[in-house]
């Protein structure tokens, strides 16, 4: 293409949604999330100011017309971001990236690690059809895997942690579910935005996943392929002990559910969030 961006996710629709598609939640009065199918994306900004807010990822393939349409609903017509942050590539977070970078013109940031996957270089490992989990995890092998590429559109988080047009914000590594995964956090009001280092959903089932059933897990199994440092992670996001918490996957959770839950699933990682077999699960350790 001209603009020197390869969209993989063209023409790679999945059927696949839950009671929440199409919802969007106020968590703070600056912090929007919605439901986009099975995941969410996240709008930073005072609704209302057109063009001073910031995407936090991109949902899923074929997907950029309810993005748009629920952020002109939130921030008013013709609005755009200052930028897309991305917490990861996955194709369920990267789904519509190319076609809103061409429709809007805004940069990417991602980690220095995530950058091969989203300038075509790698692709991910496949999905992990075998790992235990039910039938969202039995279905992932059709899952898109292979690397959408942005060109000279996305470029590295800064190295000092800040990011970008998001004053009070700074981004974290949390590897495991992939190696340039991060996470964003709001120390002022101790806000989290968890990508898919941990979800409020049991991704792999998909009759949870489509009742939108809320419990806290660890990253979604069938594209999890290191489990010691997705563990790490967890433990890093429970210390900062947030009073909030988005994921990429399920409802957001606050207050002493929150924080029962992340010190439950950190206490007790290796029984809920690794599953007992699959390509990528050493159960040695």
């Amino acid at each position: 293409m001209q603009d020197g961006m390869n969209d993989a996710m063209e023409n790679q629709y999945l059927p696949m949604t839950s009671l929440m598609s199409g919802v969007g939640q106020e968590i703070t009065p600056d912090l929007y999330c919605f439901t986009n199918q099975i995941v969410n994306v996240i709008f930073v900004g005072d609704p209302g100011k057109a063009n001073e807010w910031v995407l936090i990822d991109t949902g899923m393939p074929e997907s950029s017309n309810r993005i748009v349409e629920a952020a002109e609903e939130r921030f008013g017509e013709n609005s755009k971001p200052k930028a897309i942050i991305l917490t990861h590539g996955h194709f369920d977070h990267v789904g519509a990236v190319v076609d809103l970078v061409r429709k809007w013109g805004v940069p990417v940031y991602a980690h220095e690690a995530e950058l091969p996957f989203l300038t075509g270089k790698s692709s991910y490992p496949e999905p992990d059809g075998s790992v235990e989990g039910g039938l969202v995890a039995k279905m992932s092998p059709l899952f898109p895997n292979q690397p959408v590429d942005l060109g000279n559109h996305v470029e590295a988080l800064p190295l000092d942690g800040s990011v970008p047009f998001m004053t009070g914000w700074r981004w974290i590594h949390t590897p495991g579910h992939t190696p340039g995964h991060i996470s964003l956090f709001k120390d002022e009001d101790r806000t989290l935005i968890a990508g898919d280092a941990f979800v409020t959903v049991k991704q792999e089932s998909l009759y949870k996943v489509m009742m939108q059933n809320k419990e806290i897990s660890g990253p979604p199994r069938y594209l999890t392929t290191d489990w010691d440092a997705a563990r790490k992670s967890v433990q890093t996001l429970e210390a900062l002990k947030p009073a909030v918490a988005v994921t990429g996957h399920g409802q957001p959770m606050s207050g002493d559910e929150l924080s029962d839950s992340l010190s439950k699933l950190v206490n007790e990682f290796d029984r809920i969030a690794i599953p007992d077999y699959g390509r990528y699960v050493n159960r040695e350790h």
